[in-house]
Protein backbone atom coordinates (compact mmCIF):
# COMPACT_ATOMS: atom_id res chain seq x y z
CA UNK A 1 0.00 0.00 0.00
CA UNK A 2 1.57 3.52 -1.07
CA UNK A 3 0.23 6.67 0.32
CA UNK A 4 1.14 10.09 -1.63
CA UNK A 5 0.82 13.26 0.45
CA UNK A 6 1.53 17.17 -0.64
CA UNK A 7 0.10 20.29 0.90
CA UNK A 8 -0.13 23.89 -0.87
CA UNK A 9 -1.74 27.04 -0.54
CA UNK A 10 -4.57 28.37 -3.23
CA UNK A 11 -6.68 31.12 -3.44
CA UNK A 12 -10.34 30.79 -4.96
CA UNK A 13 -12.52 34.11 -5.53
CA UNK A 14 -9.81 36.21 -3.76
CA UNK A 15 -9.54 34.17 -0.31
CA UNK A 16 -6.64 32.33 0.60
CA UNK A 17 -7.51 28.97 1.35
CA UNK A 18 -4.77 26.01 3.11
CA UNK A 19 -4.93 22.98 1.25
CA UNK A 20 -3.30 21.52 4.50
CA UNK A 21 -3.25 17.65 2.90
CA UNK A 22 -3.55 15.73 -0.37
CA UNK A 23 -3.64 12.23 0.09
CA UNK A 24 -3.29 9.32 -2.62
CA UNK A 25 -4.36 6.18 -0.97
CA UNK A 26 -3.76 3.59 -3.74
CA UNK A 27 -5.40 6.08 -6.19
CA UNK A 28 -8.33 7.49 -4.02
CA UNK A 29 -7.44 10.95 -3.40
CA UNK A 30 -8.70 12.54 -0.60
CA UNK A 31 -8.25 16.69 -0.19
CA UNK A 32 -8.21 18.19 2.80
CA UNK A 33 -8.62 21.96 3.38
CA UNK A 34 -8.02 23.86 7.06
CA UNK A 35 -7.86 20.29 8.90
CA UNK A 36 -11.38 19.31 7.44
CA UNK A 37 -12.11 16.23 4.50
CA UNK A 38 -13.99 17.78 1.24
CA UNK A 39 -14.82 15.26 -1.98
CA UNK A 40 -13.66 12.26 0.22
CA UNK A 41 -16.49 10.47 -1.55
CA UNK A 42 -15.52 11.43 -5.07
CA UNK A 43 -12.51 9.73 -7.04
CA UNK A 44 -10.07 12.76 -8.23
CA UNK A 45 -8.78 11.31 -11.75
CA UNK A 46 -5.36 12.94 -12.07
CA UNK A 47 -3.42 11.68 -15.09
CA UNK A 48 -1.00 13.31 -18.55
CA UNK A 49 -3.64 11.48 -20.83
CA UNK A 50 -5.65 13.67 -22.50
CA UNK A 51 -10.06 12.86 -21.69
CA UNK A 52 -11.51 11.52 -25.17
CA UNK A 53 -12.77 14.27 -27.49
CA UNK A 54 -16.33 14.66 -28.24
CA UNK A 55 -15.07 14.90 -32.36
CA UNK A 56 -13.18 12.29 -33.65
CA UNK A 57 -11.36 13.85 -36.90
CA UNK A 58 -8.95 12.03 -39.61
CA UNK A 59 -6.23 14.67 -40.90
CA UNK A 60 -5.07 13.35 -44.39
CA UNK A 61 -2.30 14.96 -45.60
CA UNK A 62 -0.40 15.28 -42.29
CA UNK A 63 2.76 16.01 -43.34
CA UNK A 64 2.70 19.13 -45.15
CA UNK A 65 2.37 22.76 -43.47
CA UNK A 66 -1.37 23.05 -43.55
CA UNK A 67 -1.77 19.70 -41.71
CA UNK A 68 0.78 20.24 -39.51
CA UNK A 69 -1.12 23.80 -38.83
CA UNK A 70 -3.95 22.17 -38.23
CA UNK A 71 -2.80 19.73 -35.43
CA UNK A 72 -0.91 22.89 -33.44
CA UNK A 73 -4.32 24.22 -33.68
CA UNK A 74 -6.27 21.21 -32.43
CA UNK A 75 -3.53 20.85 -29.21
CA UNK A 76 -5.92 22.89 -27.47
CA UNK A 77 -9.46 22.52 -28.97
CA UNK A 78 -11.95 20.81 -26.18
CA UNK A 79 -13.89 18.76 -28.59
CA UNK A 80 -11.80 17.63 -31.58
CA UNK A 81 -9.20 15.02 -31.01
CA UNK A 82 -7.53 13.72 -34.08
CA UNK A 83 -7.87 9.72 -34.54
CA UNK A 84 -6.58 8.77 -37.73
CA UNK A 85 -3.72 10.90 -39.93
CA UNK A 86 -2.56 10.31 -43.36
CA UNK A 87 1.14 10.54 -44.88
CA UNK A 88 1.71 8.41 -47.64
CA UNK A 89 4.95 8.79 -47.81
CA UNK A 90 5.62 8.70 -43.98
CA UNK A 91 3.28 5.84 -42.97
CA UNK A 92 4.47 3.77 -40.71
CA UNK A 93 6.04 6.86 -38.84
CA UNK A 94 5.22 9.00 -36.06
CA UNK A 95 4.37 12.52 -35.88
CA UNK A 96 7.48 14.48 -34.07
CA UNK A 97 9.39 12.15 -36.74
CA UNK A 98 8.74 14.14 -39.27
CA UNK A 99 7.78 17.31 -37.34
CA UNK A 100 10.19 17.25 -34.35
CA UNK A 101 8.17 19.96 -32.90
CA UNK A 102 5.22 17.94 -31.67
CA UNK A 103 7.26 16.03 -29.76
CA UNK A 104 5.10 16.95 -26.92
CA UNK A 105 2.18 15.44 -28.45
CA UNK A 106 2.15 11.87 -27.25
CA UNK A 107 -1.42 10.91 -28.05
CA UNK A 108 -1.42 11.31 -31.95
CA UNK A 109 -2.05 8.44 -33.87
CA UNK A 110 0.92 6.62 -36.13
CA UNK A 111 0.73 7.92 -39.26
CA UNK A 112 -0.98 5.39 -41.72
CA UNK A 113 -1.42 5.55 -46.17
CA UNK A 114 -4.49 6.95 -47.36
CA UNK A 115 -5.47 3.28 -48.68
CA UNK A 116 -4.86 2.06 -45.20
CA UNK A 117 -7.02 4.65 -43.32
CA UNK A 118 -9.87 3.57 -41.33
CA UNK A 119 -12.95 5.51 -40.67
CA UNK A 120 -15.33 4.09 -39.02
CA UNK A 121 -14.46 5.64 -35.92
CA UNK A 122 -14.36 9.38 -37.32
CA UNK A 123 -16.68 12.13 -37.29
CA UNK A 124 -15.39 14.55 -39.61
CA UNK A 125 -12.11 15.20 -42.24
CA UNK A 126 -9.85 17.56 -42.43
CA UNK A 127 -8.34 17.06 -46.11
CA UNK A 128 -5.07 17.98 -46.41
CA UNK A 129 -4.19 16.81 -49.87
CA UNK A 130 -2.45 17.80 -53.02
CA UNK A 131 -5.14 19.56 -56.04
CA UNK A 132 -6.14 17.04 -58.33
CA UNK A 133 -5.70 13.84 -55.64
CA UNK A 134 -8.23 14.89 -53.88
CA UNK A 135 -12.04 14.22 -55.63
CA UNK A 136 -11.53 10.28 -56.00
CA UNK A 137 -10.25 10.15 -52.45
CA UNK A 138 -13.43 11.96 -50.85
CA UNK A 139 -15.85 10.60 -53.37
CA UNK A 140 -14.91 7.39 -51.55
CA UNK A 141 -15.47 8.38 -48.16
CA UNK A 142 -18.27 7.47 -46.29
CA UNK A 143 -21.37 10.13 -46.67
CA UNK A 144 -21.90 10.88 -42.83
CA UNK A 145 -18.88 12.52 -42.26
CA UNK A 146 -18.11 16.45 -42.21
CA UNK A 147 -15.70 17.48 -44.37
CA UNK A 148 -13.05 20.39 -45.15
CA UNK A 149 -11.38 19.98 -48.37
CA UNK A 150 -8.04 22.31 -48.24
CA UNK A 151 -7.12 21.91 -51.64
CA UNK A 152 -8.66 23.39 -54.53
CA UNK A 153 -10.68 20.86 -56.12
CA UNK A 154 -13.93 21.75 -55.22
CA UNK A 155 -13.31 25.66 -54.97
CA UNK A 156 -14.46 26.26 -58.72
CA UNK A 157 -18.17 25.61 -58.99
CA UNK A 158 -17.98 25.55 -62.82
CA UNK A 159 -16.17 22.24 -63.78
CA UNK A 160 -14.69 22.81 -67.25
CA UNK A 161 -12.83 25.87 -65.90
CA UNK A 162 -11.86 23.96 -63.23
CA UNK A 163 -10.15 21.45 -66.23
CA UNK A 164 -8.95 24.81 -67.73
CA UNK A 165 -7.24 26.38 -64.97
CA UNK A 166 -5.65 23.00 -63.51
CA UNK A 167 -5.13 21.22 -66.66
CA UNK A 168 -7.18 18.28 -65.78
CA UNK A 169 -10.53 16.81 -66.10
CA UNK A 170 -13.16 16.98 -62.55
CA UNK A 171 -13.05 13.33 -61.16
CA UNK A 172 -16.12 14.26 -58.88
CA UNK A 173 -18.54 16.51 -60.74
CA UNK A 174 -21.56 15.55 -58.80
CA UNK A 175 -19.90 16.15 -55.74
CA UNK A 176 -18.98 19.18 -56.80
CA UNK A 177 -22.46 20.65 -56.98
CA UNK A 178 -23.03 19.91 -53.53
CA UNK A 179 -19.66 21.56 -52.06
CA UNK A 180 -20.14 24.84 -50.25
CA UNK A 181 -17.64 27.42 -50.69
CA UNK A 182 -15.81 28.11 -47.01
CA UNK A 183 -15.52 32.06 -46.89
CA UNK A 184 -16.76 31.79 -43.33
CA UNK A 185 -17.58 35.92 -42.94
CA UNK A 186 -19.47 35.89 -46.03
CA UNK A 187 -20.87 32.29 -46.36
CA UNK A 188 -21.45 31.19 -42.74
CA UNK A 189 -25.02 30.07 -42.89
CA UNK A 190 -24.34 27.97 -46.11
CA UNK A 191 -21.49 26.51 -44.38
CA UNK A 192 -23.64 25.39 -41.05
CA UNK A 193 -25.35 22.99 -43.37
CA UNK A 194 -22.66 21.91 -45.70
CA UNK A 195 -21.44 18.03 -45.97
CA UNK A 196 -18.14 19.46 -48.00
CA UNK A 197 -16.67 22.76 -47.55
CA UNK A 198 -14.17 24.05 -50.19
CA UNK A 199 -11.59 26.04 -47.68
CA UNK A 200 -10.41 28.98 -49.76
CA UNK A 201 -6.89 29.88 -51.03
CA UNK A 202 -4.90 32.40 -49.36
CA UNK A 203 -4.89 34.83 -51.21
CA UNK A 204 -8.92 34.87 -52.11
CA UNK A 205 -9.73 34.99 -48.89
CA UNK A 206 -7.38 38.21 -48.37
CA UNK A 207 -8.81 39.70 -51.30
CA UNK A 208 -12.47 38.94 -51.08
CA UNK A 209 -12.88 39.59 -47.56
CA UNK A 210 -12.04 43.61 -48.11
CA UNK A 211 -13.42 43.95 -51.52
CA UNK A 212 -16.76 41.58 -51.35
CA UNK A 213 -18.40 44.26 -49.08
CA UNK A 214 -18.10 46.96 -50.68
CA UNK A 215 -19.13 45.90 -54.34
CA UNK A 216 -22.01 44.57 -52.66
CA UNK A 217 -22.73 47.87 -51.18
CA UNK A 218 -21.56 49.49 -54.57
CA UNK A 219 -19.35 51.56 -53.54
CA UNK A 220 -16.81 50.36 -55.91
CA UNK A 221 -16.17 50.16 -59.83
CA UNK A 222 -16.19 46.26 -61.04
CA UNK A 223 -13.28 47.31 -63.75
CA UNK A 224 -9.64 48.52 -63.04
CA UNK A 225 -9.19 46.38 -59.95
CA UNK A 226 -5.47 45.82 -59.47
CA UNK A 227 -3.97 43.36 -56.83
CA UNK A 228 -0.58 42.90 -56.22
CA UNK A 229 -0.13 40.46 -53.45
CA UNK A 230 3.22 38.40 -51.31
CA UNK A 231 3.26 35.39 -49.63
CA UNK A 232 5.69 33.36 -47.63
CA UNK A 233 7.33 31.05 -48.64
CA UNK A 234 5.49 28.08 -46.95
CA UNK A 235 2.20 28.80 -49.09
CA UNK A 236 4.17 27.00 -51.59
CA UNK A 237 3.50 23.96 -49.75
CA UNK A 238 6.34 21.66 -48.47
CA UNK A 239 7.73 19.80 -51.35
CA UNK A 240 11.30 19.98 -52.67
CA UNK A 241 11.49 22.94 -55.40
CA UNK A 242 14.54 25.03 -56.57
CA UNK A 243 12.55 28.09 -56.65
CA UNK A 244 12.24 27.43 -52.51
CA UNK A 245 15.97 26.86 -51.92
CA UNK A 246 17.34 29.83 -49.14
CA UNK A 247 19.80 30.71 -51.85
CA UNK A 248 16.98 30.68 -54.60
CA UNK A 249 15.03 32.93 -52.03
CA UNK A 250 16.29 34.55 -49.75
CA UNK A 251 17.41 38.79 -50.17
CA UNK A 252 15.02 39.18 -53.42
CA UNK A 253 11.50 38.88 -54.12
CA UNK A 254 9.85 36.99 -57.18
CA UNK A 255 6.75 37.53 -59.08
CA UNK A 256 5.24 34.09 -60.27
CA UNK A 257 2.10 32.66 -61.98
CA UNK A 258 1.98 36.24 -63.97
CA UNK A 259 -1.51 36.45 -65.63
CA UNK A 260 -2.26 33.34 -65.20
CA UNK A 261 -1.80 32.39 -61.28
CA UNK A 262 -4.61 29.54 -60.27
CA UNK A 263 -6.45 31.53 -58.00
CA UNK A 264 -7.39 33.82 -60.64
CA UNK A 265 -10.69 31.94 -61.34
CA UNK A 266 -11.62 31.54 -57.53
CA UNK A 267 -11.63 35.44 -56.67
CA UNK A 268 -13.38 36.63 -59.99
CA UNK A 269 -15.72 33.95 -58.62
CA UNK A 270 -16.11 35.66 -55.58
CA UNK A 271 -15.99 38.92 -56.74
CA UNK A 272 -18.65 37.80 -59.73
CA UNK A 273 -21.18 36.45 -57.10
CA UNK A 274 -21.50 39.89 -54.70
CA UNK A 275 -21.26 41.82 -58.30
CA UNK A 276 -24.10 39.79 -60.03
CA UNK A 277 -21.91 40.17 -62.81
CA UNK A 278 -18.73 39.33 -64.60
CA UNK A 279 -15.64 40.83 -62.93
CA UNK A 280 -12.36 40.81 -64.28
CA UNK A 281 -9.43 41.28 -62.28
CA UNK A 282 -5.56 42.38 -62.86
CA UNK A 283 -3.59 40.12 -60.36
CA UNK A 284 -0.16 39.54 -59.65
CA UNK A 285 1.36 37.17 -56.76
CA UNK A 286 4.77 37.65 -55.18
CA UNK A 287 7.30 35.13 -53.31
CA UNK A 288 8.92 37.02 -50.36
CA UNK A 289 12.07 35.49 -48.29
CA UNK A 290 9.77 34.69 -45.24
CA UNK A 291 7.89 31.81 -43.73
CA UNK A 292 4.67 32.66 -43.39
CA UNK A 293 2.42 36.00 -44.05
CA UNK A 294 0.20 37.26 -46.69
CA UNK A 295 -0.16 41.11 -47.80
CA UNK A 296 -2.24 41.90 -50.72
CA UNK A 297 -2.59 45.46 -51.67
CA UNK A 298 -5.95 46.39 -54.26
CA UNK A 299 -6.15 49.36 -55.98
CA UNK A 300 -9.35 50.10 -56.79
CA UNK A 301 -11.78 52.55 -58.60
CA UNK A 302 -14.83 54.07 -56.15
CA UNK A 303 -18.23 54.90 -57.57
CA UNK A 304 -19.40 58.35 -58.27
CA UNK A 305 -19.63 60.08 -55.68
CA UNK A 306 -17.95 57.45 -53.39
CA UNK A 307 -14.87 58.80 -50.92
CA UNK A 308 -12.36 56.51 -48.96
CA UNK A 309 -14.42 57.29 -45.63
CA UNK A 310 -17.64 55.80 -47.59
CA UNK A 311 -15.41 52.41 -48.08
CA UNK A 312 -14.08 52.58 -44.53
CA UNK A 313 -18.06 53.00 -43.12
CA UNK A 314 -19.15 50.30 -45.22
CA UNK A 315 -15.96 47.78 -44.06
CA UNK A 316 -16.66 49.11 -40.58
CA UNK A 317 -20.12 47.97 -41.17
CA UNK A 318 -19.63 44.41 -41.95
CA UNK A 319 -17.24 43.42 -39.52
CA UNK A 320 -17.89 45.52 -36.55
CA UNK A 321 -19.39 41.89 -35.18
CA UNK A 322 -16.35 39.66 -36.40
CA UNK A 323 -13.78 38.56 -34.35
CA UNK A 324 -11.11 37.22 -37.02
CA UNK A 325 -11.37 40.14 -39.65
CA UNK A 326 -10.18 44.00 -38.25
CA UNK A 327 -10.87 47.24 -39.30
CA UNK A 328 -7.72 49.05 -38.21
CA UNK A 329 -7.92 52.83 -36.74
CA UNK A 330 -7.54 54.96 -39.63
CA UNK A 331 -3.97 55.50 -40.83
CA UNK A 332 -2.59 52.39 -39.70
CA UNK A 333 -1.06 49.82 -41.93
CA UNK A 334 -1.42 46.50 -41.36
CA UNK A 335 1.49 44.79 -41.08
CA UNK A 336 2.11 40.48 -41.63
CA UNK A 337 3.75 40.78 -38.39
CA UNK A 338 0.62 41.49 -37.06
CA UNK A 339 -0.69 38.28 -37.69
CA UNK A 340 1.67 36.41 -37.32
CA UNK A 341 0.39 32.65 -35.99
CA UNK A 342 -3.17 34.17 -35.79
CA UNK A 343 -6.76 33.95 -37.20
CA UNK A 344 -7.11 37.85 -37.99
CA UNK A 345 -7.33 39.61 -41.20
CA UNK A 346 -6.17 42.93 -40.61
CA UNK A 347 -7.71 45.38 -43.30
CA UNK A 348 -7.40 49.04 -43.69
CA UNK A 349 -8.28 51.98 -46.33
CA UNK A 350 -6.52 54.59 -47.87
CA UNK A 351 -6.92 57.49 -50.54
CA UNK A 352 -4.79 57.49 -53.57
CA UNK A 353 -2.62 59.83 -55.32
CA UNK A 354 -4.90 59.83 -58.35
CA UNK A 355 -8.16 61.37 -57.59
CA UNK A 356 -11.36 58.85 -57.40
CA UNK A 357 -9.07 55.53 -56.50
CA UNK A 358 -8.25 53.67 -53.48
CA UNK A 359 -6.11 51.51 -52.01
CA UNK A 360 -6.89 48.57 -49.63
CA UNK A 361 -4.36 46.96 -47.44
CA UNK A 362 -5.21 43.28 -46.54
CA UNK A 363 -2.77 40.73 -43.98
CA UNK A 364 -3.19 37.37 -43.20
CA UNK A 365 -1.26 34.48 -42.09
CA UNK A 366 -1.38 32.08 -45.10
CA UNK A 367 -1.50 28.94 -43.12
CA UNK A 368 -4.03 29.97 -40.79
CA UNK A 369 -6.84 32.10 -41.54
CA UNK A 370 -5.60 31.55 -45.46
CA UNK A 371 -6.05 27.72 -44.79
CA UNK A 372 -6.00 25.68 -41.45
CA UNK A 373 -7.55 28.28 -38.96
CA UNK A 374 -10.08 28.81 -41.59
CA UNK A 375 -10.41 25.46 -42.05
CA UNK A 376 -11.17 24.87 -38.46
CA UNK A 377 -13.29 27.93 -38.44
CA UNK A 378 -15.67 26.29 -40.88
CA UNK A 379 -15.60 22.43 -38.81
CA UNK A 380 -16.65 24.44 -35.87
CA UNK A 381 -19.64 25.56 -37.34
CA UNK A 382 -20.52 23.00 -39.75
CA UNK A 383 -20.12 20.57 -36.02
CA UNK A 384 -22.03 23.19 -34.07
CA UNK A 385 -19.66 24.52 -31.89
CA UNK A 386 -18.66 28.32 -31.75
CA UNK A 387 -16.32 29.19 -34.69
CA UNK A 388 -13.90 30.40 -32.55
CA UNK A 389 -13.27 27.54 -30.61
CA UNK A 390 -9.42 26.60 -30.92
CA UNK A 391 -8.39 29.61 -32.34
CA UNK A 392 -8.06 32.21 -29.61
CA UNK A 393 -4.16 32.00 -30.14
CA UNK A 394 -2.56 35.85 -29.94
CA UNK A 395 -0.74 36.83 -33.02
CA UNK A 396 3.22 35.75 -32.58
CA UNK A 397 5.44 39.13 -32.31
CA UNK A 398 8.81 39.56 -32.83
Amino acid sequence: MSTTTFSSTCFLKGSEVKVSNLKSNNGNWKLHIGGSTALSTKRMQISNSKQEKEIRVALLGASGYTGAEIIRLLANHPYFGITVMTADRNAGKSMDSVFPHFITQKDLPVLVSTNDADFSDVDAVFCCLPHGTTQEIIKGLPKRLKIVDLSADFRLRNVSEYEEWYGQPHRAPDLQEEAVYGLTEILREEIKNAHLVANPGCYPTSIQLPLVPLIKANLIEHKNIIIDAKSGASGAGRGAKVGNLYTELTEGIMSYGVTRHRHVPEIEQGLSDAAHSKVTISFTPHLMPMSRGMQSTIYVEMASGVTTDNLYQQLKVSYQDEEFVRLLEKGAVPRTHDVRGSNYCYINVFPDRIPGRAIILSVIDNLVKGASGQALQNLNIMMGFPENTGLGYLPLFP
